[in-house]
């Protein structure tokens, strides 16, 4: 599983640039614009193809777009699900009711550990130092302990998702790693083979 989160802010190519990383295989796309209206929500996935919404779950801002696009799901950042205090299990229930996705983010492993919700998946970091956020400090979380599908976010890339697989991610979650690069569509499919790789070799009995 690799999953890109969106910038924050919407450059004039990025729609472009999207469509063409679901057609190289994106199928799981955090729609996240922290500073974007509703209005402005609605207007960018008016310029999705709508074959591509069942790829896209939103973050905190605007739930309520399940209720106007046919989208996967919603994800809940740390805060967003902290906040829901003993409600949580109910808000989640809401949305997995409609048979939309939930998924949720931490900081800690003992935090995703000791989740009782049950999640589509969970999102932790910084595993490697951001590349996005060049004050935030990698912290190789090793989450083999873990009987949860977690996806490693932080720092990640081509180079650093071999290394994510070893310390036990089932998936890994891209943001500078793609859309900074000079071909964002090239690095997405550079992970891709990346990750194939790393998990296959990590799926093998030891010794072969």
């Amino acid at each position: 599983m690799i999953l890109l989160i969106s910038p924050e802010q919407t450059s004039t190519t990025e729609i472009q640039t999207l469509h063409k990383l679901f057609e190289a295989g994106l199928e799981h796309f955090h729609f996240r614009k922290p500073e974007a209206t509703l209005e402005a929500h609605c207007a960018y996935l008016d310029q999705v193809d709508p074959q591509y919404y069942q790829y896209i779950m939103t973050h905190n801002f605007h739930h309520e777009l399940t209720s106007e696009f046919p989208i996967k799901g919603i994800h809940l950042e740390e805060r967003k699900w902290r906040a829901q205090g003993d409600a949580l299990a109910t808000y989640v229930q809401f949305f997995t009711d409609k048979e939309f996705a939930v998924s949720s983010s931490y900081h800690e492993p003992e935090d995703l550990a000791a989740q009782s919700v049950d999640f589509a998946y969970h999102l932790l970091s910084p595993v490697f130092a951001a590349i996005s956020k060049s004050d935030m400090k990698g912290r190789g979380f090793d989450v083999r302990h873990i009987p949860k599908f977690i996806a490693g976010m932080g720092g990640i890339n081509a180079q650093t998702t071999p290394e994510a697989i070893k310390l036990g991610f089932q998936g890994v979650g891209a943001l500078g790693g793609v859309w900074s690069a000079p071909d964002p569509v090239k690095a997405f499919t550079e992970m891709q083979t990346a990750f194939a790789k790393s998990s296959l070799r990590d799926s093998r009995p030891e010794g072969e």
